[in-house]
């Protein structure tokens, strides 16, 4: 990873038309400022809380809507794989594969995913400590996929916090793989009584100047013109248009350190 890259998109593909909206978007933001950008969505969502929580709008009917996106605005494209059956079937979809945070020790997972020979966006486990993700990484390297990235999105604190290590960033880099930073995930507030994840979105830009400070390599935003009536994760997601202020000075940062 040579270029400082953002991953964004929707939490998940929710119909065929929002996905295209936001990608078109964030490429022309990506673009002013040079970023390369990654577009991500969720094919299906697989660990949520509640049994009707929204979970997809169909497998494959998702992954062709990313794949078009992909085409049409020539941009790489990446989405989660849960199961060790999905890798090879979803990689003929994406250019990029993501491993949720809850599954970053499944060794089956990670050597489907190492497999396919795309790269593999490790997500770290909340309950995972930053020296331990080497082991992730091992798994993936142990197919002969060199392209391996590791994601920080944050700890468990208590039962319904998230906090963020500020050096993270710096033990995961020790492992010698590209670092991404999840600006969104890591402002979740977990295990509400309502059965749906809370969050505070006010303090993603605090995250994203952290992570850019500390040398990651890139970020993880997910983002929709309207959070509040998003089919999955409505209240940690930015909204759309803060994102290019945000970028803009975040890369300001970067050039200055």
């Amino acid at each position: 990873m040579n270029k400082f890259t953002l991953i964004a998109g929707p939490c998940a593909i929710e119909d065929d038309k929002t996905g295209l909206e936001i990608a078109r978007k964030v490429k022309e933001i990506c673009d002013d400022l040079s970023i390369n950008y990654i577009f991500k969505a969720s094919y299906k969502k697989a660990n949520r809380s509640k049994n009707n929580s929204f979970t997809g709008i169909g497998d494959l009917n998702a992954l062709k809507i990313i794949k078009s996106i992909g085409e049409e605005l020539n941009i790489g494209t990446i989405t989660d794989v849960h199961e060790s059956h999905e890798p090879e079937q979803v990689a003929e979809f994406v250019s990029h594969l993501q491993i949720p945070a809850f599954l970053c020790r499944q060794t089956a997972l990670l050597i489907a995913s190492g497999k396919t020979g795309l790269p593999v966006n490790i997500k770290k486990g909340q309950f995972m400590s930053p020296e331990s993700m080497g082991f992730a990484v091992e798994k993936v390297h142990s197919t002969g996929n060199n392209h391996a990235w590791l994601c920080e999105r944050g700890n468990s604190f208590g039962y319904q916090d998230l906090i963020v290590d500020a050096t993270a960033i710096t033990k995961l880099k020790k492992h010698n793989v590209p670092v991404i930073m999840d600006c969104t995930h890591a402002v979740q507030k977990p295990n509400q009584n309502s059965g749906i994840t809370g969050g505070d979105p006010s303090l993603i830009s605090s995250i994203v100047y952290g992570a850019v400070v500390n040398g990651a390599n890139g970020l993880f935003i997910e983002t929709h013109p309207n959070p509040e009536t998003a089919k999955s994760d409505p209240h940690t997601m930015l909204k759309l248009d803060l994102l290019y202020p945000i970028l803009e000075k975040a890369m300001k940062i970067r050039t200055v350190i």
